[in-house]
């Protein structure tokens, strides 16, 4: 193994807060001089707010560590020339899409692409309504930022992007374009980008399906921690991570045990 791609919310800290072991385990990965990215299914706030929240937390990234399902979308929305986009995605996340064109929120006809992130308690009946009456104008694409089932917040588990895809593939008839964990096309991107191949990588996350199943999936390792959303019904799935660990703070133990390489060699 030669890089680390981390999952945030879950691995990183829960809700604001830091999660044990979160600095001194990334203070370690560039001591070790270890190639790394942070993947993220979150699709309510851009980059820009996920570099915020780290610096206030006392962890400094760039934007360009940071790989989003909301990012992917746009990179193919531009690269594919598919406009105007219907958004359902967070407002803040709405940055990540400047300079493509957009349809207007109560627009029921004309998207060439329906982008569906979390939004939370802004999804009822007719915002779901509309995404639908959308996907059967003409032949829309559906775009899925990510699939994760559900996510645990400060007062407890809630629901995210995948239900929402879920029962608008089903009603449409539409299979979604899934750019975020765990399509193995979101796990290419990060390696393609650290110039790696998938058994180099190893990926850390919370979330048996979308994490571990999809990186492993993808041809890399993956390691569930127990924290975040971690249930223990989760190792009853059928999946089995290349390494459990209690929390990220175990991470450099586990590395070395298991033969991972230092010195940027990626």
């Amino acid at each position: 193994m030669r890089v680390i791609l981390f999952d945030l919310d879950g691995v990183l800290y829960q809700g604001e807060q830091l999660l044990p072991g979160a600095v001194d385990v990334l203070a370690w990965v560039r001591a070790q001089g270890i190639p790394h990215l942070f993947l993220t299914n979150t699709s309510s706030r851009p980059r820009s707010a996920i570099v915020a929240k780290l610096a206030a937390m006392g962890i400094t990234i760039t934007a360009d560590e940071v790989l989003t399902p909301a990012a992917a979308a746009a990179a193919w929305a531009a690269r594919a020339g598919v406009e105007p986009l219907a958004l359902f995605v967070a407002a803040a996340t709405r940055e990540e899409f400047t300079g493509l064109a957009r349809l207007a929120d109560d627009a029921e006809t004309g998207a060439a692409a329906v982008v569906v992130g979390d939004l939370g308690a802004g999804w009822d009946f007719a915002t779901l309504n509309r995404a639908f009456r959308l996907l059967m104008d003409g032949e829309p694409q559906l775009v899925a930022l990510g699939m994760t089932r559900y996510w645990r917040a400060e007062d407890g588990l809630r629901l995210d992007t995948g239900p929402m895809v879920s029962a608008l593939s089903y009603a449409s008839g539409r299979e979604p374009l899934v750019l975020g964990k765990p399509a193995p096309a979101f796990f290419e991107a990060a390696l393609a980008k650290l110039g790696v191949a998938a058994e180099q990588a190893v990926m850390i996350g919370d979330d048996i399906i979308g994490d571990v199943q999809g990186a492993q999936r993808a041809g890399l390792r993956g390691v569930l921690v127990r924290t975040g959303k971690f249930q223990p019904a989760d190792l009853e799935r059928g999946v089995v991570p290349d390494g459990i660990l209690d929390s990220i703070a175990e991470l450099p133990d586990w590395w070395e045990r298991t033969g991972g390489e230092a010195g940027g060699s990626a």
